[in-house]
């Protein structure tokens, strides 16, 4: 005579009867009267919540991986020939590459700007980017005339 029934072991205990599959759900036709469906729809997923600064890191790490213009072409050629119009009364035309470069060269001086501002943040001992570190950043460099 066995020691123990096998239906209640520690295993068939825990393990639980197994589920079975549900049939499948025909589609209810669509009513054009705006009632509600009798089936419920399904509540959304929960979105990834990531801990505060994580975002960031993973931004930072993205757009220093990328080669690719981080300012929208239209709106910048916009301004372009908006400031140009204000310096001549006539209309000029632009190339798309002068364009280009000077979108690719002012890029690469607000990068370089930031960057400067963030250590003048750093050696103020804060994380938070304020407007005077830009403006000591611009200060030391030479650039506030512009």
């Amino acid at each position: 005579m066995p020691r123990h029934d096998p239906d209640s072991s520690s295993a068939s205990r825990r393990k639980g009867a197994v589920p079975k599959r549900r049939p499948p759900v025909p589609p209810s036709p669509q009513r054009n009267s705006g009632a509600p469906s009798a089936v419920p729809a399904p509540p959304p997923r929960k979105k990834t919540r990531f801990r505060p600064g994580t975002r960031a890191l993973m931004e930072i790490r993205k757009y220093q991986k990328s080669t690719d213009l981080l300012l929208r072409k239209g709106p910048f050629a916009r301004l372009v020939r908006e400031v140009c119009q204000t310096y001549t009364r006539d209309f000029m035309r632009w190339q798309v590459n002068a364009l280009l470069a000077l979108q690719e060269a002012a890029e690469a001086f607000l990068v370089l700007l930031f960057s400067d501002a963030y250590l003048c943040t750093i050696h103020a001992k804060r994380v938070t980017l304020f407007p005077r570190d830009i403006q000591l950043a611009r200060r030391i460099r030479g650039v506030d005339d512009l």
